[in-house]
């Protein structure tokens, strides 16, 4: 398993390299050429730091210390992560409900796997498609949601989309199929899961669902 990951680690980098260096290569004189030149390749950076980011957080996912644990206010992280969201696409991000109450878990990390949901939500939507935000909080359990209004998953596709480097036409994020998978790591982190709703033309709800039963003195509070 480890080797076909670094397989496909290597064969994801490679290809934003290869499109840099063959660029660079033919890198004309005409200003407004060099100028959609230069451009292209900022963007195939911007892709391969976001690679490396992902993958940097796989791995440490696997350290004792990978979260740093306090209380959280659901109700102030469902919407700090809502109005960081508007930033990301022109799309009508709605504030579908806001769960009230702490729950024990890393405010940074679930902020970043929230995130990662919403850009996925938005890079499959159009211009001013609606894209739902909301958390809840009962029955044991914190859920928080991000549901879009896309193409939806095909159902025998469903069961791939969390795995690293998710290939043959399942729905990917972040274009190199790692954001999801960071996505299920932080929620296992917090031994809890992440839950996936959809249907063909009928959009994609993604939820991260964590445990608030668990005592405060169980867990070690930074």
């Amino acid at each position: 398993t480890q080797r076909r990951f670094v397989d496909d680690a290597g064969h994801e980098l490679r290809t934003p390299i290869t499109v840099i260096r063959g660029h660079l290569e033919l890198l004309e004189e005409d200003p407004e050429e060099r100028q959609k030149t230069l451009a292209l390749v900022m963007d195939e950076l911007e892709r391969m730091q976001r690679m490396v980011d992902d993958l940097l957080t796989l791995a440490k996912a696997e350290q004792p210390d990978f979260l740093a644990l306090d209380t959280v206010d659901l109700d102030r992280l469902t919407r700090e992560v809502h109005a960081k969201a508007e930033a990301l696409a022109p799309r009508e991000w709605r504030l579908e409900r806001v769960g009230r109450g702490l729950v024990v878990g890393d405010r940074q990390r679930l902020t970043q796997a929230l995130m990662q949901l919403a850009q996925n939500a938005a890079q499959h939507t159009d211009e001013g498609s609606m894209i739902g935000l909301g958390s809840a909080l009962g029955n044991g359990e914190a859920r928080l949601w991000v549901r879009d209004t896309g193409p939806g998953i095909p159902v025998e596709q469903q069961h791939r989309v969390f795995e690293r480097f998710a290939r043959a036409g399942a729905r990917r994020s972040g274009g190199a199929g790692i954001g999801l998978s960071v996505v299920k790591a932080i929620a296992d982190a917090h031994h809890g899961r992440v839950e996936l709703d959809s249907r063909p033309s009928a959009g994609a709800t993604f939820a991260i669902v964590i445990p608030t039963d668990q005592p405060v003195a169980e867990v070690e509070i930074k």
